[in-house]
């Protein structure tokens, strides 16, 4: 048996496998791998020019707040400094996550993403509850703001802050490690817009509370931004279903249009990033049909109508070999009964896509049905 990899996915291993399965067939067929790894790399150049703009003006800050004794200026290099670490851990995330996958990471590295835009996106509250406390203790105990520093400092951030918006703009708004980098420029991109405003206001009318008046309104719309993020990149952690994908759609539209199928059961998505959702399945193929072309089909029909160019098919001719919680209340729902053991697949771990021997398997030594694997 033959299976085939496209560049970058799951199988490290020698692309020739014997699973010792009569009738046993991995076919694949490739989609959007060479799209996504020309907006990796877009990304990654992205966020490494808006990295050494936020280093390079955090520097200078640093140095002017230094020379002239402003903390508010030494202050902002500080924040200046938050997103300088989020674009690095962003940056260094789509670089590891270009290396191949290996015997032990079949998938690679690509979920490293998902795991520091969550990391972005909880600093991002973490920040935003910190402003937020801070503008509670200046109404309590108010401060003396110096507006003309203020005025330039805010100003000469919001010029930095510009410029490293409209290098990350261009990004990918699906790719969530990017969209938190993003998150991260606008919140800094808003603040001075804020700092700019309450600077004038100062100036003019000597009204110090607009400060943290409008440091509160600024972090509320950033803890609005991240907890979208980090809802997000949690659920695909948590390898729950694609938000976009209804299972019972999927398993409805494809026994509608493939007329080789009467059932679809054991049907699990998930997402390896917020870019590359997957799916498995069992399909009850009809009598006489030639179980070989469901896969083909199935995988077809997924990538057509629900953009889905990974998914793994198993072909069953009578009876399911394997069940778990999923399965038995789907069957339950519909009426089906395959006398099932009560056998638990357990989580998506499909390094080398094995689901390995079932009860059954194990006791007959009979082979489970044909089962194919789709990109």
């Amino acid at each position: 048996m033959t299976q085939q990899h496209p560049s970058g996915a799951s199988a490290p291993a020698s692309s020739t496998h014997d699973h010792g399965h009569a009738g046993h067939d991995h076919g694949h067929h490739h989609g959007g791998a060479g799209h996504m790894h020309v907006h990796g790399s877009t990304n990654e150049t992205r966020l490494a020019w808006a990295l050494l703009v936020i280093v390079l003006f955090m520097g200078i800050e640093i140095v002017g707040g230094l020379l002239s004794g402003s903390l508010a200026l030494i202050a902002d290099a500080a924040h200046m400094a938050s997103d300088a670490v989020a674009l690095g851990m962003s940056w260094a995330a789509l670089r590891i996550g270009r290396r191949p996958a290996t015997a032990r990471l079949s998938y690679g590295y690509r979920r490293l993403e998902v795991l520091v835009a969550f990391i972005n996106g909880l600093t991002l509250l973490l920040v935003s509850l910190g402003v937020m406390i801070e503008a509670v203790r200046r109404f309590a105990e108010p401060q003396p703001v110096l507006g003309p520093m203020m005025m330039a400092v805010a100003v000469a951030g919001l010029l930095s802050n510009v410029v490293t918006f409209l290098i990350l703009n261009g990004g990918s708004r699906e790719n969530l490690n990017m969209r938190s980098a993003w998150l991260h420029v606008l919140g800094d991109m808003v603040s001075s817009v804020a700092a700019i405003i309450a600077a004038g206001v100062i100036l003019l009318t000597g009204f110090s509370p607009i400060d943290p008046i409008l440091s509160i309104f600024v972090s509320v719309l950033i803890v609005r931004g991240a907890w979208q993020i980090v809802r997000s990149a949690g659920r695909i952690l948590l390898e729950a279903t694609p938000s976009d994908l209804d299972l019972e759609e999927v398993r409805a539209d494809l026994i509608a249009q493939i007329g080789e199928i009467s059932d679809v059961h054991h049907l699990h998505a998930w997402s390896l990033t917020s870019e590359q959702a997957m799916v498995t399945l069992h399909a009850r193929a009809t009598p006489g049909a030639d179980p070989l072309r469901i896969p083909a089909a199935v995988c077809a029909r997924l990538k057509e109508r629900f953009s889905i160019d990974h998914a793994t098919v198993q072909v069953e001719a009578e009876h399911c070999t394997d069940a778990d919680g999923a399965g038995q209340a789907h069957e339950q729902e519909h009426g089906h009964a395959h006398g099932h053991d009560g056998h638990d697949h357990g989580a998506h771990d499909h390094d080398g896509h094995d689901h390995g021997p079932t009860r059954e398997e194990s006791a007959t030594g009979a082979p489970k049905p044909p089962a194919a694997q789709c990109y």
